[in-house]
């Protein structure tokens, strides 16, 4: 995994296990379960063009201290699905799916790394019954996925999902 990308799991407190490698970002971003092993012995994975993604696996529990210490109340967020901690052209992201424990609802968090720290770029909360969302991805590649629809900035409210998906824009 490249060095920035072993510098966002060291200073967020998160432990890569199993599989770090690459991958072409289409393929990776449409997986929501844990990544396959590409080499256990790989040991460094850095993408061979703009297409790939490089990324590390990580338990979800792994990110726990990290949100507890990100939102100040510990428990609060509870990982419920398997992060995403990648490098995708020259750039670190992490995010996060978790049940927010306050709000009762599910939460998808996305981060970009800076030279200068991390920078929340997503933050959406859904339920079954309506999605909000507050999102920065107009610098980023990324869009997030709602219920088939592209979401790129904006603050504001849709209908209710049971998924979001943080994916390449189209």
């Amino acid at each position: 995994m490249s060095n920035q990308l072993r510098n966002l799991l060291i200073g967020a407190g998160v432990a890569a296990v199993g599989a770090i490698g690459t991958k072409v970002a289409v393929d990776y971003f449409k997986n929501r379960g844990q990544k396959e092993v590409v080499d256990a012995n790989q040991g460094d994975a850095e993408a061979t063009s703009a297409e790939e993604v490089a990324y590390a696996t990580v338990e979800p529990s792994s990110v726990q201290a990290f949100l507890d210490k990100s939102f100040g109340t510990p428990g609060r967020y509870t990982p419920n699905r398997p992060p995403k901690v990648f490098d995708y052209q020259g750039k670190q992201y992490m995010v996060i799916w978790a049940y927010d424990n306050k709000q009762q609802k599910n939460q998808m968090l996305a981060f970009i790394y800076t030279g200068q720290g991390r920078d929340m770029i997503a933050s959406v909360g859904y339920t079954a019954q309506k999605t909000d969302y507050n999102l920065e991805l107009a610098n980023t590649p990324f869009v997030i996925e709602v219920n088939g629809k592209q979401i790129k900035s904006g603050q504001s409210e849709t209908s209710g999902t049971n998924d979001v998906d943080f994916v390449l824009a189209a």
